[in-house]
């Protein structure tokens, strides 16, 4: 009896032996089938449309202070990176190459503009000294500008694959602390310029003959024009009163962050900052072409504010007769002999 009963214990504990180790192994996997599952269960329950609907730029509760802090999901972000990655950059980058490609030709066709008579040494005032200081300070401000956003805008499509991601890296930085300081400088500019230039830019009846005739570029023909002709007065009107103040008012609007403004408020501006910018620069390529190599002693005025008497009157009679009749403040001085065939 004692013996079976002996027996029988054993065979008990033999089979709870066995048994143990596969339950635990069974308890083992379960919990791992169940972590598994998680995140798929999961998945499944917040990815869909009812789920992505209840927060997609709808008011949560934040704990945490501030304007739109409780907003999980704003879809205007995707927008607005589908739009400054797509058109803005593509569209621009073909804006920005047209009037490259217009100017080329166009010396490569007519070479620069020189005066038809000799220069007579005889010397005009055209810019005062405040003048010239308010056009190289709004002007070497907006060339910064445009250097910095065309790296900010472009760079990761041109600049990155050469230079690399580290280089690329510390040139952007660079050039977005430059664009963000620079920024108020040219702001603080142009309100100045405009100022002291607008008085002149005002449209007259001789800009219609101008107009008509595209001042002569393309026929060479000689067109009366006051101190700035009717092309000059365009510039100021579309370039430097409206695009440029709707980038100075989109730009602060960046700058500046701390003002309160909604992230669709920056979106927003940032497109039209880019796009405007675009414009901006492509129209600037032609000033600063007829400014520089594209007109014979146009420079001169900038750079020193005086003028050959050859020169006013060619580019800009009605203004040279105001001078010499005494009904402007410039002044005709004596000036050193220049080349007889105007260059």
């Amino acid at each position: 009896m004692t013996t079976r009963i002996a027996r029988g214990l054993g065979a008990l504990v033999l089979a709870l032996a066995a048994w143990l180790p596969i339950a635990a192994c069974a308890q083992q996997a379960a919990p791992a089938a169940q972590s598994a599952a998680s995140p798929q269960q999961a998945a499944s329950q917040w990815n869909q449309p009812p789920a992505w609907n209840d927060v997609s730029g709808k008011g949560q509760y934040a704990s945490v202070p501030g304007r739109e802090t409780n907003i999980l999901i704003q879809g205007a972000g995707h927008e607005w990176r589908k739009l400054s990655n797509g058109p803005i950059t593509f569209l621009g980058g073909i804006i920005l190459l047209i009037p490259l490609a217009i100017l080329v030709l166009f010396y490569l066709a007519k070479g620069p503009i020189k005066t038809h008579d000799p220069l007579t040494g005889r010397l005009i005032e055209r810019f005062s000294s405040v003048e010239r200081v308010a056009h190289w300070t709004m002007g070497l401000s907006f060339v910064v500008l445009a250097i910095t956003g065309i790296v900010i805008l472009f760079g990761k499509h041109i600049i990155l694959p050469i230079v690399g991601h580290a280089a690329f890296s510390s040139l952007t930085v660079l050039s977005k602390n430059l664009h963000n300081f620079v920024g108020p400088l040219f702001i603080f500019a142009l309100v100045i310029f405009i100022t002291l230039y607008i008085r002149d830019n005002f449209f007259s009846q001789g800009d219609s003959a101008w107009f008509g005739k595209f001042g002569g570029l393309l026929s060479g023909e000689h067109v009366p024009a006051g101190k700035f002709n009717a092309g000059e007065k365009s510039l100021f009107w579309v370039l430097v009163v409206g695009i440029c103040t709707v980038m100075s008012v989109t730009g602060l609007i960046l700058n500046f962050p701390n003002w309160n403004q909604g992230r669709e408020a920056m979106q927003l501006a940032n497109l039209i900052h880019g796009g405007f910018a675009v414009l901006a620069i492509a129209m600037a390529c032609f000033h600063i072409y007829l400014g520089t190599v594209g007109m014979k002693g146009a420079f001169d005025a900038m750079k020193t504010g005086y003028v050959d008497e050859t020169w006013a009157r060619e580019h800009h009679q009605l203004w040279y007769d105001e001078v010499k009749a005494g009904k402007r403040p410039e002044k005709i001085v004596a000036g050193t002999a220049q080349p007889a065939t105007g260059d």
